[in-house]
């Protein structure tokens, strides 16, 4: 009984033509008229403008712009853009012809409007493993000859292909001539291309949108489809057979064996004709010389956290890449790949236990990279004049900090730490090798619901690398790397885990105090050395995990605990608080104004869907990022006088610890990190000026950075702490910077006595004020307040500000809020 025979519905040997036509004659998008009218206007050609030029008189020179004028014109005219190309690949400039499906839908409608309807765009992605096949057989129709010849500096492929596409034009040339010749043995299509073919799938309106793993079907198969996902692992560069050759032992014909799927059975006896003809079985060699291989890479990629669905695991798809498309994704990145779905049936005991199953991967075709590293992002030209426009205010430290999630209410100094942490510092590498780390690590230590986890969410989406994690879902193998074996290779390789997914960017950990204690010290090598050393099964190595730690925990019991002291609170080991730049205490007070503040900018959010509308500027995430990438380019180094600065700093942040030990207030350990994270957050902050150098501004920020970290410690001790007005808090900010060592005068010396009062300059301490916010009415009043109470005193005309830190002092002040 015969086959049912089913004729295609698409006259394949006309679309192979229309490719042809296509290849040949299709130009990139002209410019429009007027643009193209004034680009390519020349005033005062041909000589015929009257007013005298010097330069006329050299021949050479107005001959020079002469051609320089005509090839700027030829540049704004519309070129043959896929002719171009084929003669870079033919003169092996190029190896990667890329087919751009917008292009050809324009072809379409034009076929259209002749009144020809071919639809090849859609029919290629229904049937894109086929089309590749007759794109590629019109490419090679329409390639033209190379305009250079072969030479010594040539890879011995080119030589080699050039031979064999000589060889075959002869072959087909005697064939012609010699009517009564048998066929000629010329060497495969596949063998003597040496280019990958790729289609690029449509953008704009008429794209389809990326599908995520789980909306990928059977109704799918053979079509060009594009998928998004997280890349969790990509394998080694591996070549793959293209072409197999082989060569027979008795008539010594060559054999080519085509390998199209990623199976393939050997040839064993030669088909040639000399063979067949005399019925001699001659045995075949394989001929790796003769034979073709390109590049092959395994992908595997993961659906992102927000396309799972709840109670869900996420699925994974394994995407295959060749040729070009190779090395083109790292794990970590996000990716939208086009490319053409495809089964491919289970091979070996597989097969027994799968029965009639398949399984199926994804043909890479064209790779779309979200979020790139800072350094290969495209500067965006209305992005950069934007915020240039506003760096001349020099406030644009203060709009880039609110900026930072502005759906979140206050918390305005952790914004601007944040913002510190995108940025970051340039990392050092000494004579001797050892590296000093520019990454800046952050801790947010709090009370529940004060918006931390949004905040580290915020921070994973702006950054261009961003991986969020849990650590109570986190165990130290997630984190770092675990050992398993490669079901392609069967080797036993590692998987990196959520720190060699960040690396170059930020790994976010929430509930860090849920971790167990043994999965936490798996993160001390990478919070100071930024590698990650693994001895398992044999391997031994170091990987690199050049990121920031951003965690946010809960205080011992739940809630801040104000009876106990506040290094009972954090239970953190030393070891692991010292390796952060920055310790964040953010506690839930009650206070009135606040909480009703709080509450108007939440229901707000809630019904418009958006920030409340202030008085600052408020940047896009993408402009945000945009900024940063500009401001990382700068290596900002420290003068010789801020270093002596930033000493003082030190010794002073170093005898503070020792006094709140005496009093039990100790919040942190103050070690030679701190100082190195004042230094970092110093030279971040001259980044984000564009600076070459950091000054003593930006060391005093730093300091105040770091002070505010503890403001919430004391909001329910000390009764000074209890008044929450203007002045109040002035005076609270005044005592943070003389307690920190910050706004000294020009000319201070650190050996001063400081037992009974502290000198400030009035010029910078109201600088200060002035920039958190408060009116010179509220900074005035303050000030003539606590000079009536004898806790500051004025000298110097004015110009400087004596701040009492005796107890008298502020006994007195205190005993004055109890009488009011």
């Amino acid at each position: 009984m015969a086959l049912l025979q089913f004729k295609a519905p698409v006259d394949y040997e006309k679309h192979q033509s229309a490719f042809e036509v296509f290849l040949r004659t299709f130009k990139s998008a002209p410019v429009s008229a007027l643009d193209e009218a004034i680009e390519g206007m020349v005033i005062n050609e041909d000589d015929l403008s009257d007013d005298y030029d010097f330069m006329d008189d050299d021949d050479e020179g107005a001959a020079h712009r002469q051609k320089r004028t005509r090839t700027t014109v030829q540049a704004k005219e519309p070129k043959l853009k896929y002719k171009e190309l084929l003669q870079k690949v033919a003169d092996r400039y190029d190896d990667e012809i890329t087919i751009e499906l917008d292009d050809l839908a324009q072809y379409d409608e034009a076929l259209v409007e002749a009144g020809d309807t071919l639809n090849l765009v859609e029919s290629i992605e229904i049937n894109a493993q086929h089309y590749l096949d007759i794109m590629a057989k019109a490419v090679d129709k329409v390639m033209p000859e190379p305009n250079r010849e072969i030479n010594y500096k040539d890879d011995v492929l080119d030589v080699l292909m050039s031979q064999r596409t000589q060889r075959n034009i002869r072959q087909i040339d005697e064939a012609a001539d010699n009517i009564d010749a048998l066929e000629p043995s010329i060497f495969p299509p596949e063998l003597t291309r040496r280019y990958t073919l790729n289609f690029k799938p449509r953008t704009g309106a008429d794209a389809a949108k990326a599908l995520a793993v789980r909306q990928v079907r059977g109704e799918h198969l053979g079509h060009l489809i594009t998928v998004r996902g997280i890349t969790t692992r990509v394998s080694d560069v591996k070549p793959t057979v293209e072409v197999n050759a082989y060569t027979c032992d008795l008539c010594g014909c060559e054999i080519f064996q085509p390998v199209g799927t990623k199976t393939f059975g050997p040839l064993t006896q030669c088909p040639s004709p000399e063979c067949s003809t005399n019925q001699s079985k001659g045995n075949l060699h394989h001929s790796t010389r003769a034979s073709k291989f390109q590049p092959f890479q395994e992908i595997k990629i993961q659906e992102m956290a927000e396309q799972v669905p709840v109670g869900h695991i996420p699925r994974m798809l394994t995407v295959l890449c060749h040729g070009a498309l190779v090395r083109q994704i790292n794990p970590g990145d996000v990716v939208d790949i086009g490319g053409i779905f495809l089964p491919t049936p289970y091979t070996g005991f597989k097969a027994i236990r799968a029965g009639l199953l398949t399984d199926t991967y994804l043909e890479a075709q064209h790779v779309i990279q979200h979020k790139k590293a800072y350094e290969d992002l495209e500067i965006d030209q209305r992005a950069s004049k934007r915020i240039d426009a506003y760096q001349s205010s020099g406030q644009v430290y203060e709009f880039l900090a609110k900026s930072i999630a502005p759906e979140i209410y206050g918390h305005l100094d952790v914004k601007k730490a944040l913002l510190l942490l995108l940025v970051g510092a340039p990392t050092k590498q000494v004579g001797d090798g050892m590296k000093v780390r520019g990454d800046i690590n952050i801790c947010l230590m709090g009370d529940p619901g004060v918006a931390k986890s949004q905040l580290l969410k915020y921070i994973t989406k702006v950054a261009p690398r961003g991986v969020y994690t849990t650590g109570r879902g986190s165990s130290g193998v997630g984190l770092t790397a675990a050992v398993m074996k490669d079901p392609v290779t069967d080797e036993m390789i590692l998987e990196g885990g959520a720190l060699v997914l960040a690396d170059n960017g930020i790994c976010c950990i929430d509930e860090f105090d849920k971790m167990d204690d043994s999965d936490r010290t798996a993160i001390h090598e990478v919070m100071e050395q930024q590698t990650i050393s693994i001895s398992k099964a044999g391997i031994s190595t170091t990987l690199n995990a050049r990121t920031s730690i951003l965690a946010a925990a809960n205080p011992l019991y739940g809630r801040y605990n104000p009876r106990i002291s506040p290094v009972e609170n954090i239970n953190l080991p030393a070891a692991l608080l010292s390796r952060f730049d920055v310790l964040f205490l953010i506690l839930d007070t009650p206070t009135r104004d606040n909480d009703a503040m709080l509450a108007r900018h939440v229901t707000y959010v809630h019904m418009n869907n958006k920030h409340p509308d202030t008085d600052s500027i408020v940047f896009s995430p993408a402009e945000v990022r945009q900024y940063i990438a500009k401001a990382r380019g700068y290596s900002p180094t420290i003068p010789k006088q801020v270093s002596e600065y930033i000493v003082k700093a030190y010794v002073r942040m170093r005898d503070q610890q020792s006094r709140d030990e005496k009093n039990k207030k100790q919040f942190a350990h103050t070690s030679p990190r701190t100082l190195l994270g004042v230094v970092r957050l110093s030279q971040a902050l001259a980044r984000l000026r564009f600076g070459n150098e950091v000054v003593q501004d930006d060391v005093e920020e730093a300091l105040r950075l770091i002070e505010a970290s503890k403001e919430s410690l004391y909001a329910d001790q000390d009764g000074y702490r209890k008044d929450m007005s203007p002045s109040s808090r002035i005076y609270n900010m005044v005592r943070a910077l003389a307690e920190g060592g910050q706004c000294r005068p020009e000319g201070a010396d650190e050996d001063d006595d400081e037992t009974l009062g502290m000198e400030l300059s009035m010029k910078k301490v109201e600088e200060r004020v002035i920039a958190k916010g408060f009116t010179k009415d509220q900074w005035f009043t303050a000030l003539g307040e606590y000079t009536n109470l004898d806790i500051w005193q004025t000298a110097g005309n004015g110009t400087r500000l004596i701040f009492i830190v005796s107890e008298a002092a502020h006994m007195a002040r205190y005993e004055s809020l109890e009488m009011e």
